[in-house]
């Protein structure tokens, strides 16, 4: 499980005092060392750090241990070593066996990840002492006790190395492994995570046992618990289980390798098949805990962001990319400024790659602007703002700053970025940014070369001395989660125009507050060949409004901290917000103006069409995309045009270059309104206020045309198998797919549901899980679905797997055979009870997050319902046993139906 790219009060004082009085009767052998924003850490006898972070806020908890062990300490022939080892920890020990079950069995949400510079272990959960208890207890076991066996090894392998080909798959990620390799020469950063291929197949059992002993141990790690929990309580815990391990009389030797200022540009070319192309750099920067850190985080977003960067003025609005990306890499040692560019197939890719240098290394010529850096330092405060205020996200999040140095980074980095000035930004671009600090292409000999600042370490201690953080700090209320709760603190409102409202007000952690809306139009009839004209209506609507840019709105939203996204359909359109409390009515009175006076600008129209061509034309070779194409392509039974009718990738592409600007105006005059909608809010907001922005936006806004459900009828398709060749790809595809008479509110429906959650929904020691990843080690991913229809008896079925193409053969014996199992032996009580507990917990999680329970009134409202089906549901759940379970699985699964279809490299057998 692979890092991917990518990056609070009077309540508080009161728990601080709390806290404070708890520090003189610490459990023995646990000592305070410091407080941070609401943060303690504490220190046990045997080295172990530890994290708390209480908030009653959310109904749940979580536990995440970081060991100060990833890719940079792995040896020569062990690269990949850290990631293997991360996949072997969830194999068990003597005392917890089957962690997997454990995981599943107490409804928590976990993974693992490794990253350079660390590894992670943890999971989420609904917050309570059995919960918490379980999990401390595996954590300490596993800590110094897993297993690490061959046997283990010898299936897992197979999963790794999977993992591996789906990477594979992606060419802007080789591409980016590519580049990061000849731009560390000697440092371990230019090795991948997840290791050289031959290492990880030739690894000694012995030393990856060496390996783990090593180093999960109390003294390099750290434990996070975060969310609600007694921490008292919790303190006895943690000292009766982690504090029982010794100290370890190894030393851990500091690394100490960094490459020198780079001397030359250098380039890479990467030939696969493909059907997109992309323009790729990396510039060498500064280590996490530098000054200059936030200066490079803030030049990443003034280069590549989306639609205000540079990059994306100078190469997508011209046409010569469709999309662009930037990231710092804020790593423990001097870490790089990945930019990217996606490009389609028939652009000339020179002309692209010089426009693309041109924008970056002539910062000196074009500075850096104030609105530049004020744009930026919004979008990142708001960033760090809504991973605080999740206590999940929070928990997670700092495993980074713990791998980076000292935890208390996570917050001295968001005080400094408050303070970085458009010179800052400027100094570290023309310093960084230059020629002979670039991997891009080929080395080339320069006569007088320009040289980087050469790398230094940055100690992360000095840096912190005498920081305290902010004072600030403000907690929510301690909600419940339960259906009835939910009916009774929702208010269910009824707009005069139609529009269904749901408005369900609580205290949250930073008085955040979420919001769904969705609006709905047109009939089969009426929509019949507008499939794209309305997908360009609705992914324009926010690129231009009410005499505003693109640019203009998206600073408007950032200036009221609030995260807004546009999506739809030619059948409707949805709105999802995230904001504060004070600016929520703000919030809806820009989204309403935005939805009232949309102006589809010509040149935000061009992007759009060419993004939306190169999706098309990427998805040509992807297997994923090509399986799905080809199993939905099996069911049509409507005439082209229909929006029930699965296009060719041709047909899509035709479609796309159809669309005018005028055709697109006219949908939106003949179709949009509010009169068939919702609004489901839910967070810490005043219902009267939120009323009337939307008496005001919506109101008097009536759809001119007619809407009805676009509706399918279920129709019984004989079982075939569907195979197409794509050639260098190391990832196959297998979907396999039944249509199934049944609605949702169907008796039998919840039983269905929690027999395909035994089968193949549930965590990693599900039916097919269990046989096809853990037992053979054939697949990465693979599990079961069902989705079950809100309108009409026709619902779905389904099953998937990534795998190796020559282990096809394989993958389909082991399916096979666990679906015969299931139907003809039927799923045992035990694994009934099981799934059952899990599929609870499950569900109660999810109303935990606010943006997943706003969707869920949403869906609610649409239906005619109320929170009273969601016990509904829960109830029958709860009934069900194996009898009725099984009865349900014989009665609607039958195999001889399937629909089958396997996409991959089937022309020749792979090592």
């Amino acid at each position: 499980m692979r890092k991917s790219m990518v990056k609070w009060g009077g309540a508080w004082l009161g728990l601080w005092a709390l806290q404070g009085a708890l520090a003189s009767s610490l459990p023995l052998g646990v000592t305070e060392v410091t407080r941070v924003e609401g943060v303690t850490e504490y220190r046990l006898a045997n080295g172990l750090q530890v994290l708390l972070a209480p908030d009653d806020s959310k109904p749940t908890a979580t536990v995440n241990v970081t060991y100060r062990v990833g890719s940079r300490m792995e040896s020569y022939g062990e690269t990949g070593m850290a990631h293997l080892l991360e996949h072997l920890m969830f194999k068990g020990t003597p005392k917890h066996p089957d962690i997997m079950s454990g995981l599943t069995s107490h409804g928590m949400r976990p993974n693992g990840t490794t990253w350079f510079d660390r590894t992670n272990y943890f999971e989420s959960f609904p917050a309570s002492e059995n919960n918490l208890d379980w999990a401390l207890k595996m954590e300490a076991d596993r800590m110094v006790h897993s297993n690490v066996a061959r046997k283990d090894l010898d299936s897992e392998m197979t999963v790794v190395r999977n993992e591996m080909e789906r990477g594979e798959n992606d060419p802007g990620d080789v591409l980016m492994d590519k580049i990061m390799a000849a731009a560390y020469q000697w440092h371990n950063y230019g090795k991948s995570t997840i290791g050289a291929r031959s290492d990880v197949e030739n690894v000694n059992i012995a030393h990856l046992q060496a390996f783990y002993h090593k180093y999960y141990q109390p003294d390099n790690a750290t434990l996070v618990v975060a969310g609600r929990f007694d921490t008292t309580r919790t303190l006895k815990e943690i000292q009766q289980t982690f504090g029982q391990i010794a100290r370890p009389k190894r030393v851990l030797e500091p690394t100490y390798t960094l490459d020198p200022a780079q001397d030359g540009e250098r380039q890479v070319i990467l030939r696969r098949v493909g059907d997109v192309q992309y323009v790729e750099a990396v510039y060498h920067a500064v280590a996490a805990a530098s000054p200059d850190s936030p200066a490079f985080e803030v030049l990443a977003q003034v280069l590549g962001d989306t639609p205000t960067g540079r990059l994306h003025k100078s190469l997508v609005e011209t046409g010569l990319a469709t999309s662009i990306g930037a990231d710092y890499f804020n790593l423990a040692e001097p870490g790089v400024l990945f930019l990217q560019a996606e490009v389609r197939k028939d652009q000339k890719l020179d002309d692209v790659r010089d426009a693309f240098l041109a924008t970056v290394e002539k910062i000196k010529e074009q500075p850096i602007t104030a609105q530049e850096v004020e744009r930026a330092e919004a979008n990142l405060r708001n960033s760090i703002d809504t991973t605080f205020n999740d206590p999940e996200r929070f928990g997670i999040a700092l495993s980074t700053a713990i791998a980076n140095g000292d935890w208390r980074l996570f917050f001295l980095t968001r005080d400094r970025l408050a303070k970085v000035t458009p010179a800052d930004v400027q100094r570290v671009a023309i310093a960084y940014l230059i020629p002979s600090n670039r991997t891009l292409g080929l080395f080339i000999p320069t006569a007088n070369p320009l040289r980087a600042p050469a790398p230094q370490r940055v100690d992360a201690e000095a840096q912190l001395q005498g920081y305290h953080g902010s004072p600030d700090y403000q907690a929510g209320e301690a909600f419940d989660v339960s259906p009835a709760n939910i009916q009774k603190r929702t208010q269910w409102v009824t707009m005069p125009d139609g529009l269904k409202v749901a408005l369900l007000s609580k205290k949250t952690r930073g008085n955040t507050v979420h919001a769904r809306l969705s609006l709905h139009f047109g009939t089969a009839d009426s929509l019949l060949g507008k499939e794209q004209v309305g997908d360009f209506v609705a992914g324009l609507m926010d690129r231009g409004a009410d005499g505003m840019s693109r640019s203009e709105i998206q600073d408007k939203f950032t200036a009221l901290k609030a995260q807004v996204a546009f999506s739809g359909s030619a059948t409707g359109l949805t709105v999802m917000i995230q904001t504060v409390k004070e600016n929520l009515p703000a919030t809806v009175d820009l989204v309403t103006r935005i939805l009232r006076n949309p102006t589809f600008p010509e040149s935000e129209f061009k992007q759009w069409r060419e993004a939306s061509l190169a999706d098309v034309e990427e998805s040509r070779s992807d297997p994923q995309a090509m399986a799905s194409n080809l199993l939905h392509r099996y069911f049509n039974r409507h005439p082209r045009g229909d929006l029930r009718y699965t296009s060719t990738f041709d047909e899509t592409a035709e479609d796309i270059k159809a669309v005018t600007q005028n055709q697109i105006v006219q949908f939106y005059r003949r179709f949009y309104g509010a009169s068939h909608g919702e609004l489901a809010v839910v967070g810490d907001f005043s219902p009267v206020p939120v009323r009337a922005a939307l008496e005001q936006g919506l109101g008097q806004w009536a759809n001119a045309e007619p809407y009805a459900v676009v509706l399918d009828d279920y129709q019984a398709f004989p079982g075939k198998t569907l195979q197409q060749d794509v050639t260098d790809k190391a990832n196959a595809v297998f979907l396999a797919w039944q249509p199934l008479p049944i609605k949702d509110d169907d008796p039998q429906a919840q039983a269905l549901t929690l027999g395909n959650y035994v089968l193949g929904e549930g965590f990693l020691n599900s039916r097919l899980a269990t046989r096809i990843r853990q037992k053979e080690g054939l697949s990465y991913g693979v599990g079961s679905f069902l989705r079950l229809n809100d309108q009409v008896p026709n619902s779905a079925f389904g099953a998937y797997a990534i795998y190796a193409p020559q282990n096809r053969a394989r993958l389909v014996k082991a399916f096979d055979e666990v679906i015969a199992q299931v139907l003809g032996q039927g799923l045992t009580p035990a694994e009934i009870e099981a799934g059952k507990a899990a599929l609870m917990q499950s569900r109660k999680l999810a109303r935990a997050q606010d943006g997943s329970l706003a969707a869920q009134l949403d869906k609610l409202m649409f239906d005619q319902r109320d929170a009273t089906f969601l016990a509904q549901q829960d109830d029958q759940v709860m009934a069900a046993d194996s009898s009725s379970v099984n009865e349900a699985l014989k009665k609607y699964l039958d195999p001889a139906r399937f629909v089958t279809v396997y996409v991959g490299d089937f022309s020749a057998k792979k090592p």
